[in-house]
C-alpha cells in the first residue's frame, strides 16, 4: 500500500516537550492536504503488578483534564534514552518502587491523527522498595 509523502514542513513552535509544524503531504489517492503535527520524543509507561496481583497507579493532577486522574507511572524519553531505561526510571521516580522483571509489551501511537508520539509499554513484576523522587511539577500519590 502506498504511503503519504511529505511535500513541505513549516515549523511553527519548538518547545521543551513538543514541536509543532504544519506539514503539506501528498496522499496516496493523488490529493494533497495540510496536517498540524505535534512531534514528541516518545515515552514509556509501566504497569507495576504486585505479587498479590494488584496494579499500582499514580493519582496525579493534570491541567489538560482539569482534574485528578489515575495513571500508570510514565514519562518522556530523555534524549536517546532507551524505552526500558525510561520505564525503570519513571517507575522508581513516580511510584517509589523498582522491578526485578520488566517485560516489554510493545508500543502504542497515542493520537496518530495529530502527533507522532509513541508510548512503549512495560509490565513490571517483582517489585521492591525504591526511592520516590518527584519533579517540582509532579503532584501525585501512589494508590
Amino acid at each position: 500500500m502506498e504511503r503519504a509523502k511529505l511535500i513541505e514542513r513549516r515549523p511553527i513552535f519548538k518547545g521543551r516537550v513538543v514541536d509543532l509544524s504544519i506539514d503539506t503531504i501528498a496522499l496516496p489517492n493523488g490529493g494533497t492536504t495540510e496536517i498540524e503535527l505535534v512531534r514528541h520524543p516518545g515515552a514509556a509507561a509501566v504497569v507495576p503488578l504486585t505479587d498479590d496481583g494488584e496494579v499500582l497507579l499514580v493519582r496525579q493532577v493534570r491541567w489538560a483534564t482539569d482534574s485528578w486522574i489515575y495513571e500508570v507511572p510514565a514519562g518522556k524519553l530523555d534524549g536517546n534514552e532507551a524505552p526500558e531505561l525510561c520505564a525503570r526510571r519513571e517507575l522508581e521516580e513516580e511510584a517509589g518502587v523498582v522491578a526485578r522483571r520488566l517485560d516489554a509489551l510493545g508500543f502504542i501511537w497515542t493520537t496518530p491523527g495529530f502527533t507522532d508520539e509513541r508510548i512503549w509499554l512495560f509490565l513490571a513484576r517483582g517489585l521492591g522498595a525504591g526511592s520516590q523522587e518527584l519533579q517540582e511539577d509532579e503532584i501525585l500519590t501512589v494508590e
